[in-house]
């Protein structure tokens, strides 16, 4: 597919960069020379997470940009304001809220986040990808996925629970993976999705699990997707602590068509 170089003046971007997971990402990245762009819905908490990554590394190429993945006008306003082209992006931003919430927009709120985020996040940033020349996508997405409802994607018609809303979601970044590997291979860009790992945050907490890996373990795998070289060698793929795996959600082509054509239809 294509070659990772010297990261040196190469840019990454991570969604959910505040959280515990998120944030490890970010900080591996810069630790390996990226400048990295800290993405959260709190301005302050991600100027707060972007300082703390600069003062751990002494570096200064770290930078914060408030967007809420949730929201396409959000996210469209932070692609109209991007200058320059963008290497690696990595769509991290997930919430489980225990109680059914919507967007101002009406959209179940887990369902805009883990899943349109994602879809909202790649479509807005495809040029500044295609200019990089070899960039990547890193989906974070999990072990824990299943039971998805193309009829049903905003528990409309079931009664919502957030680990069951979660499993759903998680199972569709899984597929919509596939679907952006295919359209985004022309570009010379790789798409890949991982499960991070088990880290014990206020994400897993809401689902009540814990945890038994630091964030720094839980962010390895998402960091040698967007910097080693599998994750420019192949793409629509899916890997666990760094080994790629079967993925039956990805492998049913016409539900992944047919969930890739019922997100679009969101705005």
């Amino acid at each position: 597919m294509n070659d990772p170089s010297h990261p040196a003046e190469r840019t990454a971007l991570v969604t959910g960069a505040t959280g515990a997971i998120g944030q490890a990402i970010a900080r591996q990245l810069a630790g390996q020379g990226y400048e990295v762009v800290v993405l959260s819905r709190d301005a302050r908490r991600g100027a707060a997470t972007a300082e703390a990554i600069r003062r751990a590394l002494g570096s200064p190429q770290v930078r914060q940009e408030q967007v809420d993945v949730s929201r396409h006008t959000s996210v469209e306003a932070l692609a109209g304001r991007w200058r320059g082209p963008l290497h690696v992006l990595i769509n991290n931003a997930a919430v489980t809220p225990r109680s059914r919430q919507e967007t101002p927009e009406g959209i179940e709120l887990q369902f805009a986040t883990n899943v349109l985020g994602y879809l909202w996040m790649t479509q807005a940033f495809r040029p500044q990808l295609a200019r990089a020349g070899g960039a990547r996508v890193v989906n974070v997405a999990s072990y824990w996925a299943g039971g998805l409802d193309v009829n049903d994607l905003e528990f409309k018609h079931r009664r919502y629970h957030n680990d069951a809303a979660y499993r759903q979601s998680k199972q569709a970044d899984r597929m919509l993976n596939v679907a952006f590997a295919q359209r985004l291979e022309p570009h010379g860009i790789t798409v890949n999705a991982c499960h991070p790992g088990d880290v014990n945050s206020t994400l897993s907490n809401n689902l009540g699990f814990g945890g038994h890996e630091s964030p720094d373990e839980g962010a390895r795998t998402p960091v040698w997707l967007a910097t080693g070289e599998a994750g420019g060698r192949v793409t629509g793929r899916y890997f666990e602590h760094r080994r790629e795996l079967s993925c039956p959600f990805g492998s049913d082509r016409a539900a992944v068509e047919a969930l890739f054509q019922a997100c679009q239809a969101y705005r």
